[in-house]
């Protein structure tokens, strides 16, 4: 039990005024020597004096603003600790094609943010956190539960991208999110953008570590230009190949290397991006264990209440009394 103002607790020696004080009397007698004991009203006479003492204690108590603190309680749902790797380079302002359900010229930081907003709003037992990059990575949000906090990290990601894509940055940055938080059973890397800058060896080697260690999956989503070169086309892994690889087909084979799970998306328009956060969506639904925050209660009104309840007592038994005196 806490209190808003503890403060207000040094009054309660003031309850005790009722049982040390005598009440004065309407009426005297000279000498009442000759009548018997009366043990009943002598107990009223004491539970009256408690319930005034008691009423004081109540609205003491009250003033102080009595309350439980919060406790975190480990609960069992179905979810997973999320890391959104967000890309935020220049050209994730460039517009996708557009989808039947009229989100034509939408760009794709728009289109993406959209899209995961919904993802997020689906979901119920999640832990998410956020990271964007472009030349370099930006910590948005650390893992949390606040669902509120997430949507609005991830609505801010729909502004003015700026300038290179710096993929390894933004992914080392993703697994620190998971270091100081218990593994909840199901970890995962979401990481969309429209491109892939070169990562260096050191890096590749501690990513291939650290996912291992920290037992995170990846998803890697891939919004391409229709037309584009798809990592998927076959002709990147024939033995014959010899022209010029690019950065996305190689970061591609690169993630096939990984020692814990990896699946890659391509996305040309919304509405197949869709399609792939949806297959992540069901494939990221396991059971977990996490900690649930519940707010502590709040006796302020209780003791009011109680008080009230004591006085409108109290003040019924003096009604009587002075009814009584008056018919005498």
């Amino acid at each position: 039990m806490a209190f808003t103002h503890p403060w207000v607790l040094w009054a309660l020696p003031l309850a005790l005024l009722p049982l040390l004080l005598e009440r004065s009397h309407s009426k005297h007698y000279s000498w009442i020597g000759l009548l018997p004991p009366d043990p009943l009203s002598s107990i009223i006479g004491l539970l009256l004096k408690a319930l005034a003492a008691l009423s004081i204690l109540f609205v003491i108590l009250g003033l102080a603003g009595p309350h439980t603190l919060e406790q975190k309680v480990l609960r069992t749902g179905i979810g997973a600790q999320i890391g959104l790797v967000l890309d935020r380079s220049a050209s994730m302002d460039d517009a996708f094609v557009g989808d039947k359900d009229g989100h034509i010229g939408e760009t794709k930081s728009v289109a993406a943010a959209r899209i995961i907003t919904n993802f997020i709003k689906g979901r119920r037992n999640d832990m998410m956190g956020v990271i964007t990059f472009s030349n370099s990575a930006m910590y948005v949000l650390p893992l949390t539960e606040n669902k509120e906090a997430v949507l609005s990290a991830v609505q801010a990601t729909a502004g003015n991208s700026l300038f290179q894509t710096n993929i390894g940055g933004g992914l080392t940055s993703a697994v620190e999110l998971f270091k100081d938080v218990p593994d909840s059973g199901s970890r995962a890397i979401i990481l969309i953008s429209d491109g892939a800058g070169r990562v260096s060896d050191m890096v590749q080697q501690k990513l291939r570590d650290w996912l291992q260690r920290y037992n995170i999956g990846l998803y890697w989503i891939v919004l391409r230009q229709p037309g584009g070169i798809t990592i998927f086309d076959p002709k990147y892994t024939a033995s014959g190949y010899d022209g010029h690889m690019p950065t996305e087909v190689l970061l591609y084979q690169y993630f096939q290397t990984l020692r814990t799970p990896f699946n890659a998306y391509e996305a040309s328009d919304p509405r197949s991006l869709e399609t792939a956060i949806a297959d992540i969506n069901s494939k990221e639904k396991k059971p977990i264990q996490y900690m649930e925050k519940v707010p502590g209660h709040d006796y302020t009104n209780v003791c009011y209440w109680i008080a009230i309840v004591m006085i409108a007592f109290l003040l019924a038994v003096k009604y009587l009394e002075i009814n009584t005196w008056r018919s005498a």
